[in-house]
Protein backbone atom coordinates (compact mmCIF):
# COMPACT_ATOMS: atom_id res chain seq x y z
CA UNK A 1 0.00 0.00 0.00
CA UNK A 2 2.39 2.39 1.19
CA UNK A 3 6.06 1.43 0.20
CA UNK A 4 7.15 5.04 -0.84
CA UNK A 5 6.62 6.13 3.19
CA UNK A 6 9.41 3.76 4.26
CA UNK A 7 12.05 6.36 3.66
CA UNK A 8 9.77 9.60 5.31
CA UNK A 9 9.08 6.77 8.45
CA UNK A 10 12.74 6.42 9.18
CA UNK A 11 13.37 9.98 9.17
CA UNK A 12 10.64 10.83 11.53
CA UNK A 13 11.45 8.15 13.85
CA UNK A 14 15.50 8.74 14.00
CA UNK A 15 14.80 12.65 15.43
CA UNK A 16 13.13 11.09 18.47
CA UNK A 17 15.80 8.31 18.43
CA UNK A 18 18.45 10.51 18.51
CA UNK A 19 22.53 9.52 18.33
CA UNK A 20 24.19 7.81 20.85
CA UNK A 21 23.01 6.72 24.63
CA UNK A 22 23.49 4.45 27.16
CA UNK A 23 21.56 5.61 29.99
CA UNK A 24 21.23 3.83 33.29
CA UNK A 25 17.87 3.10 33.59
CA UNK A 26 17.42 2.26 30.19
CA UNK A 27 17.04 -1.95 30.19
CA UNK A 28 18.38 -1.30 26.12
CA UNK A 29 22.12 -0.46 27.23
CA UNK A 30 24.21 1.25 24.73
CA UNK A 31 22.31 2.94 21.76
CA UNK A 32 23.05 4.52 18.59
CA UNK A 33 20.23 5.64 16.88
CA UNK A 34 17.46 3.43 17.94
CA UNK A 35 20.09 0.30 17.17
CA UNK A 36 21.01 -1.24 20.52
CA UNK A 37 24.60 -2.77 20.80
CA UNK A 38 22.93 -6.38 21.11
CA UNK A 39 21.50 -5.57 17.69
CA UNK A 40 23.87 -4.58 16.30
CA UNK A 41 26.21 -7.60 17.35
CA UNK A 42 23.89 -9.75 15.98
CA UNK A 43 23.62 -7.99 12.61
CA UNK A 44 27.55 -8.57 12.46
CA UNK A 45 27.62 -11.98 13.70
CA UNK A 46 25.37 -12.98 11.53
CA UNK A 47 27.60 -10.99 8.45
CA UNK A 48 30.60 -13.01 9.56
CA UNK A 49 31.76 -9.37 10.30
CA UNK A 50 33.88 -8.20 13.48
CA UNK A 51 31.78 -7.10 16.48
CA UNK A 52 32.77 -3.46 16.97
CA UNK A 53 30.63 -0.34 18.88
CA UNK A 54 26.92 0.41 18.07
CA UNK A 55 28.64 3.84 17.86
CA UNK A 56 31.01 3.11 14.60
CA UNK A 57 26.91 1.90 13.05
CA UNK A 58 27.28 3.62 9.36
CA UNK A 59 24.25 4.20 7.26
CA UNK A 60 23.99 1.16 5.14
CA UNK A 61 23.37 -0.85 8.23
CA UNK A 62 21.38 1.33 9.92
CA UNK A 63 19.05 1.50 6.81
CA UNK A 64 19.42 -2.48 6.40
CA UNK A 65 18.76 -3.00 10.31
CA UNK A 66 15.68 -0.46 10.23
CA UNK A 67 14.33 -1.91 7.20
CA UNK A 68 14.68 -5.80 8.05
CA UNK A 69 14.40 -5.59 11.78
CA UNK A 70 11.18 -3.21 12.31
CA UNK A 71 9.58 -2.32 8.81
CA UNK A 72 9.35 -5.23 7.10
CA UNK A 73 8.45 -6.71 10.42
CA UNK A 74 4.94 -5.00 10.67
CA UNK A 75 4.86 -5.40 6.98
CA UNK A 76 5.14 -1.17 6.56
CA UNK A 77 4.40 -1.42 2.95
CA UNK A 78 1.35 -3.28 3.42
CA UNK A 79 -0.23 -0.79 6.30
CA UNK A 80 -2.23 2.27 5.20
CA UNK A 81 -0.19 5.55 5.54
CA UNK A 82 0.01 6.72 9.03
CA UNK A 83 -0.89 3.57 10.58
CA UNK A 84 2.14 2.47 8.58
CA UNK A 85 4.21 5.26 11.03
CA UNK A 86 2.92 4.53 14.22
CA UNK A 87 3.38 0.86 13.75
CA UNK A 88 6.93 1.71 12.86
CA UNK A 89 7.52 3.79 15.62
CA UNK A 90 6.35 1.93 18.31
CA UNK A 91 8.24 -1.22 16.57
CA UNK A 92 11.51 0.86 17.44
CA UNK A 93 10.67 1.90 20.97
CA UNK A 94 9.33 -0.98 22.53
CA UNK A 95 9.73 -4.28 19.66
CA UNK A 96 8.10 -5.41 16.58
CA UNK A 97 5.19 -7.53 18.78
CA UNK A 98 4.02 -4.98 20.71
CA UNK A 99 3.33 -2.37 18.64
CA UNK A 100 1.39 -4.78 16.51
CA UNK A 101 -0.40 -5.99 19.92
CA UNK A 102 -1.62 -2.38 20.40
CA UNK A 103 -2.79 -2.45 16.97
CA UNK A 104 -4.45 -5.67 17.04
CA UNK A 105 -6.61 -4.62 20.61
CA UNK A 106 -7.30 -1.02 18.74
CA UNK A 107 -8.73 -3.18 16.04
CA UNK A 108 -10.55 -5.57 18.22
CA UNK A 109 -11.74 -7.93 15.94
CA UNK A 110 -8.99 -9.95 15.54
CA UNK A 111 -6.21 -12.24 17.56
CA UNK A 112 -4.26 -10.52 19.64
CA UNK A 113 -0.43 -12.49 18.60
CA UNK A 114 1.79 -9.72 17.92
CA UNK A 115 2.05 -10.63 13.82
CA UNK A 116 0.54 -8.72 11.34
CA UNK A 117 -1.12 -11.49 9.06
CA UNK A 118 -3.84 -11.68 6.50
CA UNK A 119 -6.45 -10.67 8.91
CA UNK A 120 -4.83 -8.21 10.37
CA UNK A 121 -4.27 -6.60 7.52
CA UNK A 122 -7.96 -6.53 6.24
CA UNK A 123 -9.22 -5.60 9.63
CA UNK A 124 -6.91 -2.48 8.93
CA UNK A 125 -8.31 -1.89 5.94
CA UNK A 126 -11.32 -2.32 6.71
CA UNK A 127 -11.39 0.13 9.78
CA UNK A 128 -13.86 2.78 8.85
CA UNK A 129 -11.69 5.78 10.19
CA UNK A 130 -7.66 5.23 10.68
CA UNK A 131 -7.08 8.75 12.55
CA UNK A 132 -9.84 6.68 15.25
CA UNK A 133 -7.29 3.88 14.81
CA UNK A 134 -4.02 5.79 14.88
CA UNK A 135 -5.89 7.38 18.19
CA UNK A 136 -6.82 4.37 19.67
CA UNK A 137 -3.45 2.26 19.32
CA UNK A 138 -1.55 4.96 20.32
CA UNK A 139 -3.57 5.29 23.80
CA UNK A 140 -2.50 1.67 24.32
CA UNK A 141 0.88 2.55 23.82
CA UNK A 142 1.11 5.07 26.33
CA UNK A 143 -0.93 3.24 28.84
CA UNK A 144 1.82 0.63 28.61
CA UNK A 145 4.60 2.98 28.74
CA UNK A 146 2.95 4.67 32.00
CA UNK A 147 3.01 0.76 33.54
CA UNK A 148 6.95 0.60 33.15
CA UNK A 149 8.95 0.75 35.94
CA UNK A 150 11.15 3.42 33.52
CA UNK A 151 8.07 5.50 33.40
CA UNK A 152 9.24 7.67 35.80
CA UNK A 153 12.53 8.55 34.80
CA UNK A 154 11.53 8.60 30.36
CA UNK A 155 7.89 10.20 31.21
CA UNK A 156 8.44 13.20 29.26
CA UNK A 157 10.12 12.11 26.64
CA UNK A 158 8.18 9.42 25.44
CA UNK A 159 4.56 11.24 26.23
CA UNK A 160 6.00 14.20 23.91
CA UNK A 161 7.34 10.94 21.58
CA UNK A 162 3.49 9.64 21.45
CA UNK A 163 1.59 12.75 21.17
CA UNK A 164 4.05 13.68 18.08
CA UNK A 165 4.03 10.40 16.59
CA UNK A 166 -0.37 10.59 16.85
CA UNK A 167 0.46 14.51 15.08
CA UNK A 168 2.14 12.64 12.45
CA UNK A 169 -0.02 9.40 11.59
CA UNK A 170 -3.06 11.16 11.48
CA UNK A 171 -1.85 14.04 9.20
CA UNK A 172 -0.55 11.39 6.77
CA UNK A 173 -4.13 9.06 7.34
CA UNK A 174 -5.80 12.29 6.36
CA UNK A 175 -3.23 12.83 3.59
CA UNK A 176 -1.27 15.62 4.69
CA UNK A 177 2.11 16.26 5.16
CA UNK A 178 2.35 16.88 9.38
CA UNK A 179 4.51 18.13 11.67
CA UNK A 180 8.42 17.63 11.58
CA UNK A 181 8.97 15.63 14.93
CA UNK A 182 10.63 17.52 17.86
CA UNK A 183 13.40 15.52 20.07
CA UNK A 184 12.79 16.62 23.68
CA UNK A 185 15.28 15.36 26.33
Amino acid sequence: MTAQNYARALSRVLVHEGGYSNHPEDPGGATMKGVTQRVYDAYRDRRGLKRQSVRMIDESELQEIYRRQFWNVVKGDKLPAGVDYIVMDGAVHSGPSQSVKWLQRALGTVKVDGVIGEATLAAVEEHPDHDQLIAATLSRRLAFLKALKTWKTFKGGWSSRVEQVQDIGQAWATGSVGPQPVFFL
